[in-house]
């Protein structure tokens, strides 16, 4: 195995040498190649929900050649190398799971998991429980990870009541907002109706993505049912083919 990722490294290294390297490479940076970061570990994850384990290996090692290239990058900056990478985070596992690592009678799992990270995050002198929560996630995924941040200090509703109740607020805010101010009422309501799934115990991005797969599915259902010319067809027809497709799913 080390001698594939000296391999890598390797590979890497010639890949940004500014002489007998790629120009393309030699000419990236940071914040060039960090969308590209993204991208892979998006296409890692549409691996793992299509179950495609013959492909994973593939995607994993995209995935793993970005952090390689930012480390390179790093390491001819003189910031830090690939092994610095490597050992803070070993060091963070091992920290964060004193019950493997250390004393077996400390608390593990979530929520010592959770414990522990927010004491790193004072000792870094966060200036807030929200500090850390990246701005480039997904504004769905952010949304909860805010969300649960400000539940460990109390700021969250009881039981699913309160977040329902806000919902509902929200949709007639959203109806009743000017113009100008639709932009902002939406990202109020959609913020609601993360609060009111993550009351619930469901992560709004995983309930998001099922549902747009099953839209997708039954879509494509209607677009063959009706030859090709679904366009053509009035709303109440389109509307008539979107419930035979649900109900051919249900008695399935």
């Amino acid at each position: 195995m080390s001698d594939q990722l000296n391999r890598l490294l390797s590979i890497m290294a010639r890949l940004r040498d500014p002489q007998r390297g790629c120009e393309w490479d030699v000419a990236q940076t940071f914040s060039t190649i960090a969308p590209y970061t993204i991208e892979e570990a998006y296409e890692v994850a549409d691996a793992i929900a299509r179950d495609d384990m013959a492909e994973l290996p593939g995607e994993l090692g995209d995935l793993l050649l970005q952090v390689v290239f930012h480390a390179r990058m790093a390491e001819e900056a003189g910031l830090f190398a690939f092994e610095d990478v490597a050992r803070a985070i070993s060091d963070k596992m091992e920290a964060r799971h004193p019950h493997v690592f250390g004393d077996p009678e400390t608390d593990g799992g979530r929520p010592g998991w959770e414990a522990l990270k927010a004491a790193e995050r004072t000792h870094k002198g966060a200036d807030s429980a929200l500090d850390g929560v990246a701005l480039a996630l997904p504004a769905l995924l952010r949304a909860e990870k805010l969300q649960k941040r400000a539940a460990t200090q109390g700021f969250d509703w009881p039981d699913t009541e309160g977040p329902t109740a806000k919902l509902h607020e929200e949709i007639e805010e959203l109806r009743d907002a000017p113009t100008d101010k639709q932009v902002e009422e939406a990202g109020d309501l959609l913020f609601a109706a993360v609060n009111l799934v993550r009351a619930y115990g469901i992560s709004a991005e995983e309930a998001l993505r099922e549902a747009n797969a099953k839209f997708e599915r039954r879509y494509r259902a209607m677009e063959q049912l009706s030859e090709g010319k679904f366009a053509e067809l009035d709303l109440d027809r389109q509307e008539a083919l979107w419930q035979q497709v649900k109900l051919g799913e249900t008695n399935r």
